[in-house]
């Protein structure tokens, strides 16, 4: 009877582990700040974590950034490399467009139907610390952001295309791979 109930116990166990779902691990992505030449001294962390229910959570721990409002978003290439436009270098420019996998082409922001890259607005203190967790309701699943780059924008993100293009953040302040 002994024996039973052990085995009975132990069937129990397997399978509830194999009915519960694998939570994700965190992911840590190191930023620095972009330059003509490549990426430079580290800016701090971003730490992804995975939430299936609210979505994807960014936990900011950042610092050495211009205060105010920047556009944050991730873009379609893992590479913080410098690229050539009309003969400037454009820092983080390798990075590309914002995450767009559904092929939308608009940027509606982050509770819009648009790039799944659109993030909320990162607000850096007059200290120029970002402390703050965002919250991507989209990215239900963060192993879609894997092989990308994160993005900080020099300037703020109006959600919209006009009258810039992708929110009008401008230039890229800092970039980070997504591994």
């Amino acid at each position: 009877m002994k024996h039973l109930t052990g085995t009975a116990f132990c069937l129990a166990i397997m399978t509830t582990a194999i009915a519960l779902p694998a939570l994700a691990a965190d992911l840590t992505v190191t930023m620095r700040k972009a330059t003509q030449d490549g990426t430079s001294d580290a800016l701090g962390t971003v730490t992804i974590t995975e939430d299936a229910a609210t979505g994807a959570s960014f936990k900011l721990n950042l610092h050495g950034l211009p205060p105010g409002p920047h556009g944050f978003h991730v873009h379609e290439n893992a590479n913080c490399g410098p690229t050539m436009l009309f003969g400037v270098r454009i820092p983080a420019g390798a990075a590309g467009d914002h995450l767009d996998p559904d092929h939308t082409g608009v940027h509606l922001g982050p509770m819009g139907q648009g790039h799944l890259g659109d993030l909320p607005v990162l607000v850096v203190a007059a200290d120029g610390t970002a402390k703050q967790t965002l919250v991507a309701p989209r990215v239900k699943n963060t192993d879609i952001l894997k092989g990308h780059a994160l993005i900080i924008h020099i300037g703020g993100d109006t959600y919209s295309d006009s009258p810039a293009r992708d929110g009008g953040g401008g230039g890229r302040f800092a970039c980070g791979l997504v591994e």
